[in-house]
C-alpha cells in the first residue's frame, strides 16, 4: 500500500513540479521511495499538457533533478478519494483545495513541514520574477521535503 501525496499549484508548471521532482527524490533518500508516491498539479487548468516552465527546469537541472517528463495537470475534487496528503504552495491555493475538500481531507501548507518556517509560510510564485525566484523556491522545496520525509519516516514507519 503506498501513501499518496500531490502538490498543488496555480497552473501546476513552477512550484508544484518542481517540489514533487525533489521531494521525491528525497523520500526515495530517506528509504520512502517504495512507500510513498508523489505527484503534483495546480488549481487551475489553463496549463494542462505543458511541461514545465523552463526556468524551473533549468533550475533543477543545475541541481541534479530531471523534471523533463511532468506535464501539468488540474486538481480535481474527486482526487481527494485517491490522495492522503494534499500539500498547498500558497494560502490561495489551500483556500481552492479546501473548498473542494470533503469533511476529514489532509490539505496543508507545503512548507508547514519545514521546521524553521513561521507559521503560515508560503512558497511564492516565482513566475513573473527572474532566476533568483526558482532558486529561492528550490531552497524552500528542499528544506520542506527534508521536513516531511522525517515527519513521514516517524509516521508511517509506526
Amino acid at each position: 500500500m503506498s501513501y499518496r501525496v500531490c502538490v498543488v499549484c496555480m497552473g501546476n508548471i513552477c512550484r508544484s513540479p518542481m517540489a514533487e521532482v525533489v521531494l521525491r527524490k528525497t523520500l526515495a533518500d530517506h528509504g520512502l521511495g517504495d512507500v510513498v508516491s508523489v505527484d503534483s498539479a495546480g488549481t487551475g487548468g489553463w496549463h494542462q499538457g505543458h511541461p514545465m516552465d523552463e526556468r524551473a527546469s533549468a533550475m533543477l537541472a543545475d541541481n541534479g533533478y530531471d523534471g523533463s517528463s511532468h506535464r501539468a495537470r488540474q486538481f480535481l475534487a474527486g482526487w481527494f478519494g485517491q490522495v492522503d496528503l494534499v500539500l498547498a504552495m500558497d494560502t490561495d491555493n489551500l483556500r481552492a483545495l479546501r473548498r473542494l475538500a470533503p469533511a476529514g481531507s489532509d490539505v496543508r501548507l507545503f512548507r508547514s513541514f519545514d521546521p524553521a518556517a513561521p507559521p503560515g509560510a508560503e512558497v511564492p510564485d516565482p513566475y513573473y520574477g527572474d532566476r533568483e525566484g526558482f532558486a529561492d523556491v528550490l531552497e524552500m522545496v528542499r528544506a520542506a521535503s527534508e521536513g516531511l520525509a522525517e515527519h513521514l519516516s516517524r509516521t508511517l514507519r509506526r
